[in-house]
């Protein structure tokens, strides 16, 4: 029932993000889920009761539905999906998905043993057919009475998710309904169903499945696609109409709900006809509600319905003890309330023991920070191979810590959407990510020594060959090593001159190297000037004929390379096994000044983020920072950020800015190991703590990566590369 997570701002009605009547509801409907199970008005009054917890008490469970499919379900589905019923899709993405069931399945797993030492004592485990049984419950029914929600929830999501993703237009929403009005016909309706001997035989089939239709398939998924839609609305309902709706359709559920109870129509109680109205303008109404934030709701909320069958069994075994049972047991209501209380007793030891862990721990956003888009990341690569040709792989250059992003989550990423060739630097960048489980192709660009080079066998790592002479060292080695051969035709840097064919030959004569490539690096392929195409084009050349040159006598160069970022974007044309994407994967160009001949949507996935430590005032006359070298020309009010160049802020960077609540903060006297100061007296309200952008996005204004490297007289790739490892990386889905 956690599963209120940061809501996606082009939900059009969740801009303001006023959840707090969401939270204060989530407490109160976790008491009535602790009522249902305790009949509080029982030694008061019957009728009352059942009113209570048979009706009132039975949108709890339907309001935790609404609320996942208003976070979650409503953050699978494309933008604009409920604005055009026609174009119901979901997003090809699966990790928030996959995130949610983990979560939620992990949670399922701990409530079952905790009451497993319960399920002992009952004899639970020594039933007749206990494996079917065992898997009944915990598919369906829940191995504790109060556990069925946490697979319904898990059924209902894949459920309604797969019906999206079959179906187009509004049909899921008719059969979320049907599927409804079935499960009504063996809960508060069992009774029209057992007056038709064929239908009661198909009920009577379907709970030799499940205990009850108040499950994941008859009963969540009407609430789940109901809090998506609301989610995804364009106008929400005004505070009138959701009070004037709620009110009619509540008098309409308890004279349903008395009526079916009157006539003893009901086999269960949970599935009302006018839950559905109720419960959609109650969530409607929450969400007008405003008040104060308090996070913690959410968790306690979670302990109070996981553990008040404990907290009943505590309480029980307490009164027989005390001999208290007239008191604690057979006044309902007095029972109810200590049930109640030693429920938040739990949550809230609970909830303090976490924040006492929390607090032995550093807050990795505590100073500053990277974080990594991975949904950009994603963007970039489909973007990239929209463009490259039919059978051109992407290779994704993930040398440098993946340009600072982080090479193993990075490459991880890459390895979930297809992606399975790799380059990097040096040996241990290879190593690193096989140890980590990477999968595919990893070739190495730069020289390995000797000494190592049973690593890459062991690794399974292809190496790059320089020239002859490495290539025969190589080969002394004596096992067989994976090699692609680079050809120098310009940039004088690595690689055997084209002009050597017969040192060529050579290297594919040797019995040891297993020629799997071959590529060149093209020197000015980022430059558009007639004289750089020109050489460009020459070095194609160069390349190409050579490798005719080594096919006519009768050698298979393997797979060939050629493009860089740059060699794609202004050479798109060319005709290559590979294309080695590094610097523009990431969504940045090296120079804020590049343009390209194809211009693709490429979406920044680094951000750097850090906070103020403090603001002060300074007179006319003081002096900022080392050396003196800004002074004060006037009273001004300054903030220091808690960032500097160890964490690989260039220090030169002083004629720079940062964006403080979207407005742009000049960086003021030099910038310090760990520290940079900024003034702040033109943006209002700018308090200590406060999370300041130093590349990205904040608010409405952007800093990109390019602009600070030109401000730094450098390139984004020596930028991204150089930021430090003091700097937690924190990867966003």
């Amino acid at each position: 029932m956690n599963h209120i997570t940061t809501a996606r701002k082009g939900q059009t009605n969740l801009i303001k993000e006023n959840y707090d009547g969401l939270d204060y509801f989530r407490m109160i409907a976790a008491f009535l889920i602790v009522a249902i199970h305790t009949s509080p008005l029982t030694s008061i009054n019957t009728t009352a009761d059942f009113v209570f917890t048979r009706i009132i008490a039975r949108v709890a469970v339907p309001f935790f539905f609404m609320v996942t499919g208003f976070f979650i379900i409503s953050g699978f589905l494309k933008d604009n999906s409920f604005r055009n019923p026609d174009k119901y899709s979901v997003k090809p993405d699966t990790a928030p998905l996959t995130k949610f069931l983990k979560k939620t399945a992990d949670l399922y797993g701990i409530a079952m043993l905790i009451y497993i030492p319960v399920n002992l004592y009952s004899g639970y485990f020594k039933q007749n057919n206990m494996f079917l049984k065992l898997l009944k419950d915990i598919l369906f029914n829940g191995t504790m009475y109060h556990l069925w929600y946490l697979p319904a929830v898990i059924t209902g999501v894949l459920f309604v998710y797969l019906l999206l993703k079959i179906n187009k237009g509004t049909v899921f929403l008719l059969i979320s309904i049907i599927l409804y009005l079935a499960g009504l016909l063996g809960d508060s309706y069992y009774g029209l169903t057992e007056s038709i001997p064929i239908l009661k035989n198909c009920y009577d089939f379907l709970f030799q499945l499940f205990d009850y239709t108040r499950n994941g398939i008859f009963y969540a998924p009407v609430f789940l696609v109901m809090g998506a839609f609301i989610a995804r609305s364009v106008k929400p309902l005004s505070l009138r109409k959701c009070i004037a709706g709620f009110i009619a359709s509540s008098v309409l559920l308890f004279i349903e709900g008395l009526l079916l109870h009157a006539h003893n129509m009901q086999r269960h109680d949970s599935m009302y006809l006018f839950l559905i109205p109720s419960m959609y303008f109650l969530f409607q109404l929450l969400l007008h509600f405003k008040g104060n934030y308090y996070r913690s709701f959410r968790t306690f909320s979670m302990i109070i319905y996981i553990i008040h069958p404990f907290a009943i069994i505590l309480v029980r075994g307490l009164a027989k003890v005390l001999g208290l049972e007239d008191f604690l047991i057979y006044n309902s209501l007095i029972h109810y309330l200590a049930v109640c209380l030693l429920s938040l007793v739990f949550g809230y030891f609970y909830v303090y023991a976490i924040r006492h862990i929390k607090q032995g721990k550093p807050d990795i956003k505590g100073r500053a920070w990277i974080e990594i888009n991975l949904n950009h990341l994603r963007h970039n690569v489909k973007e990239f191979q929209s463009i490259l040709p039919k059978n051109c792989t992407l290779m994704a250059v993930v040398k440098a810590n993946a340009y600072g992003h982080g090479d193993i989550r990075i490459s991880k990423e890459l390895n979930k959407i297809g992606v399975t060739s790799f380059a990097v630097a040096t040996l241990s960048e290879g190593v690193q990510l096989r140890k980590n489980g990477v999968k595919g192709e990893i070739l190495i660009f730069g020289y390995t020594h000797p000494q190592d080079f049973k690593l890459l066998v062991k690794y399974r790592l292809i190496q790059t060959v320089v020239d002859l002479e490495y290539a025969q060292i190589l080969n002394r080695y004596g096992s067989k090593i994976k090699v692609h051969i680079k050809i120098d035709t310009g940039m004088h840097r690595l690689g055997e001159n084209y002009n050597n064919i017969s040192n060529l030959e050579a290297i594919f004569n040797l019995k040891n190297l297993v020629i799997l490539g071959a590529y060149t690096h093209l020197s000015v392929s980022d430059s558009l000037t007639k004289e750089n195409t020109a050489f460009t084009k020459a070095q194609i050349e160069h390349f190409y004929k050579t490798i005719q040159n080594l096919n006519d006598f009768g050698y298979n160069p393997g797979r060939l390379h050629i493009q860089s970022s740059y060699g794609v974007l202004n050479y798109p044309e060319l005709s290559c096994d590979y294309a080695r994407i590094g610097i523009a994967l990431y969504g940045v160009l090296s120079s804020a000044y590049d343009k390209t001949r194809v211009s693709i949507d490429l979406k920044p996935v680094l951000s750097v983020k850090a906070r103020i430590v403090m603001t002060k005032t300074i007179e006319k006359g003081d002096a900022v920072s080392y050396g003196r070298t800004f002074t004060a020309s006037e009273e001004r009010k300054i903030a220091t950020v808690t960032i500097g160049y160890a964490d690989g802020i260039p220090r030169n960077l002083e004629d720079g800015y940062i964006l403080v609540n979207g407005y742009p903060a000049p960086i003021i006297g030099r910038i310090c190991m760990d520290q940079l100061m900024i003034d702040i007296t033109d943006i209002p309200g700018v308090e200590p703590d406060e999370i300041v952008t130093v590349i990205g996005i904040n608010e409405t204004n952007q800093i990109k990566a390019e602009e600070i490297a030109m401000n730094s007289g450098t390139i984004t790739n020596e930028l991204l590369t150089r930021l430090g490892n003091r700097l937690k990386r924190i990867y966003i889905n």
